[in-house]
């Protein structure tokens, strides 16, 4: 374990246990099925280390390399997994059916902050009192908002009633390139 990154230790060297092994050698290429002890004196030969990579096959599958470099280099890779992932947030923009154009502009702007950032934004209208009467103003005031948004983001959950506001999730347009 380096740096909260877990690589999956593999037995090497002595610690197999088999009688039988299929082996690779050092460029990939198929050896074939021998025993293990030959295969620990090749590799030994060659001041590499036989490594067990696939310990349920029949025979189990080594290879011969230098674990430590190995070992270095998936860790490298993991890392630069690690950077790679994005982890967007979850957001949230709500107003009242009876909002303002200037005000819903400015939610609307911030909304885009929030999808240039790569987050999802969750967008609510609180309905109340008589408003849960009549849900289609809430519904048009979805769609104006979402075209607002313009081609930054896209509906990713339509407009649906939850409770007494009318719920819509929006994400990052991804092909907008």
């Amino acid at each position: 374990m380096h740096g909260g990154i877990t690589i999956k230790d593999l037995r090497i060297n002595d610690e197999i246990r088999a009688d039988q092994v299929r082996l690779i050698d050092e460029n990939g290429n198929q050896i074939g099925i021998t025993s293990l002890n030959d295969a620990l004196d090749r590799a030994d030969e060659k001041r590499l280390d036989l490594v067990l990579m696939s310990p349920n096959a029949k025979p189990p599958v080594t290879r011969i390399m230098d674990y430590g470099k190995f070992k270095y280099d998936q860790e490298k890779k993991e890392k630069e997994n690690k950077k790679k992932q994005k982890n967007a947030q979850l957001k949230e923009t709500r107003f009242s059916l009876n909002i303002e154009d200037n005000d819903l502009q400015t939610k609307a702007n911030q909304s885009i902050k929030f999808l240039n950032n790569g987050d999802k934004v969750k967008v609510s209208i609180r309905f109340r009192g008589r408003e849960l009467g009549r849900k289609e103003p809430g519904y048009e005031l979805m769609d104006k908002f979402t075209q607002m948004i313009g081609d930054v983001g896209v509906v990713d959950k339509k407009p649906k009633m939850e409770g007494r506001s009318l719920v819509m999730f929006l994400e990052p347009n991804t092909d907008k390139e």
